[in-house]
């Protein structure tokens, strides 16, 4: 793989990447001086894992007072005795917090938002997320001056001048990245304006680990002209599947050949599994209580789950003292046995979903793949991988994984995104539009059969309401192809509208609701047909007060019309909306801000 370049920038800054995960944390940066190579290095050292320096992660797990206060977060909440202080001062745990953020598409059979652990009585996801993101800001920030000569200097140069990169599990829209986002800014990351909230970028885990897999040599040592590749985030809340083909590697140009795919069938799955056969077995038991079963789940985590590889060996979890027997729940000297075939029934649900979700997007890439790349913390079971590997080798497919360091990819992957962007092409995933009125068609069923909902407008136009006008379909890409366009990171699609009134002040400002349809229909044109398919991603503001706007006489008298122009940018791991008009002859353009559709409440 290529060095990266130089960078070409006026001035010194930061690039932090963060990876929040469900189970586990880690941050990457990197220093960017003019003229320099950057060198993308991890965050090795936390409090409370002094004794484990050069681990790049921590646990994503909190204890909060009752207060609401932070008590200790990551390596410092696991510390051996935290147990007895939770108990002394009635703390409150926190885990998985992550998956309380994900959309409600994601939802699955067998897990659902009410079977995650829940959060402490007053605390939000978005405020859990803006304490964990606060302490991976200072864990860096300490890192980075106490690690680099000149640190303290070094920090004071660039703190105004940090570029950061959260990473997001494939299934994440708009909504959570603007709540990250928010997040960002609560924390103290960025100031809260215009300027601030641009420093803050997102890639999908997927993204970041390819980019991963590329800086380590993975996907490049043996790629050609040409190859197609699929990467397998496994992590410890979901499984995010992502397919790439490497146009050219000299120089390196990737784009994406399917859409990716995001399945919460993450290691959190196999711990849960595990937790409900152990309930189950253990239910006339002694030690069937909450406590020794916490204390099992915590050994098979750390213990017995890792090391797990050959279903004809039995597995061991170790509680308690060599005091407790129970014949009959296989417990025996403070170890409860368990068989190959229990152990493998905690994997396999999520193996088979993983296989399934290959081979999905294996049939739905536009180029054959060969080649699987698996990523992640949970890619580091040998049971997982071993049985992945078979399962895949009848499609023609090779699964291949990096020798270690799987847990800090998105990370370090982040970095690399932010410096080099490999991906050029993207698929998107849904279709982009806006609600409108219509203008009545006499001779439409589909208007006949909603004349009920009738609206008069200003001017007289007769309308109906509930019209969906796609904006970024994929037959616009398609089209945008054809004639020798490719969709790239800059590259717009827009749409033109009006609005009109009978008032002038009504036309100060103008908005639009931007609406995802996620339905199987290829030209979905009523919102009430389908409403459970139809969610608003975000809404978009313009101030128009300042364009000339000429009375005109309509059959219900004088009115007022403004014209505008709803532009998306396709192609970025984050969509960007605004609205364009023209104002004196000469194009405007609202702010790329997007205000989140839940969150308008929040806005200045």
């Amino acid at each position: 793989m290529a060095p990266l370049q130089p960078y070409q920038g006026p001035a010194r800054k930061l690039v932090v990447a963060m990876d929040i995960g469900t189970t586990y944390s880690g941050v990457a940066y990197a220093v960017l001086d003019p003229g320099q190579i950057p060198k993308i290095q991890g965050v090795t050292r936390f409090p409370g894992q002094e004794n484990a320096a050069g681990d790049s992660k921590i646990p994503s797990i909190l204890y909060y007072r009752r207060d609401g206060t932070v008590y200790a977060i990551g390596a410092e909440a696991a510390l051996p005795g935290i147990e007895l202080d939770a108990e002394d001062e009635d703390l409150l745990y926190v885990e998985w917090f992550k998956l309380h953020l994900r959309p409600e598409s994601l939802d699955s059979d067998e897990i659902k938002r009410r079977d995650l652990p829940a959060l402490p009585e007053g605390k939000t996801v978005l405020d859990v997320f803006v304490d964990f993101t606060r302490y991976l800001f200072d864990c860096t920030q300490r890192y980075i001056t106490e690690s680099h000569a000149n640190g303290e200097s070094l920090w004071a140069s660039v703190k105004d001048r940090i570029e950061f990169v959260l990473s997001h599990p494939n299934g994440w829209e708009g909504l959570q990245q603007g709540k990250m986002r928010q997040a960002a800014t609560m924390a103290g990351l960025v100031p809260d304006t215009q300027e601030g909230r641009a420093r803050v970028h997102f890639v999908t885990e997927g993204e970041a680990s390819l980019h991963f897999c590329i800086r380590s040599g993975l996907a490049t040592d043996s790629i050609t002209d040409g190859e197609n590749v699929m990467i397998v985030d496994a992590g410890g809340g979901t499984v995010d599947i992502s397919s790439y083909s490497f146009v050219s590697t000299s120089p390196l140009s990737v784009e994406e050949i399917a859409s990716p795919d995001c399945i919460l069938q993450g290691s959190t799955r196999v711990n849960g599994r595990a937790k409900a056969f152990l309930q189950e077995r253990l239910k006339d038991s002694a030690y069937g209580n909450e406590e020794d079963i916490k204390a099992m789940l915590e050994y098979f985590d750390k213990s017995t789950k890792p090391v797990f590889r050959d279903p004809t060996e039995q597995s061991y979890i170790k509680f308690g003292s060599m005091g407790c027997n129970d014949p009959k729940a296989k417990i025996r000297r403070g170890q409860l046995l368990l068989t190959g075939p229990e152990m493998e029934a905690f994997y396999k649900p999520s193996l088979d979903a993983i296989v399934q979700a290959v081979q999905k997007q294996r049939e739905t890439a536009s180029r054959p793949i060969s080649t699987v790349f698996l990523v992640g913390g949970f890619a580091a079971s040998p049971w997982l991988f071993a049985h992945l590997q078979h399962a895949i080798k009848p499609f023609g497919l090779t699964l291949c994984r990096p020798d270690s360091h799987t847990n800090k990819a998105v990370a370090e992957g982040g970095v690399s995104f932010y410096l080099e962007h490999f991906v050029a092409v993207r698929v998107i995933k849904m279709t982009y539009g806006t609600v409108i009125n219509t203008s009545y068609d006499v001779n439409d069923p589909e208007h006949i059969s909603r004349s009920w909902k009738m609206i008069i407008r200003p001017s007289g136009r007769v309308v109906i309401p509930d019209s969906f006008s796609p904006i970024l379909t994929k037959e616009v890409l398609t089209r945008m192809a054809s004639q020798g366009t490719r969709v790239r990171g800059t590259t717009e699609v827009s749409k033109g509208y009006f609005k009109e009134a009978r008032e002038l002040k009504t036309l100060d400002t103008m908005s639009a609701e931007i609406i995802c349809y996620r339905g199987k229909k290829e030209d979905p044109r009523w919102v009430d047909l389908e409403p459970e398919c139809f969610t608003t991603l975000c809404t978009i503001f313009a101030d128009t007060s300042e364009v000339a706007k000429t009375p005109r006489k309509g059959r219900n008298g004088t009115h007022y019309s403004q014209s505008f122009d709803v532009v998306l940018v396709c192609g970025l791991t984050e969509l960007q909306a605004q609205i364009r008009w023209v104002e004196n002859g000469v194009e405007k353009r609202g702010p790329a801000k997007i205000v989140y559709d839940d969150d308008l409440e929040l806005a200045p």
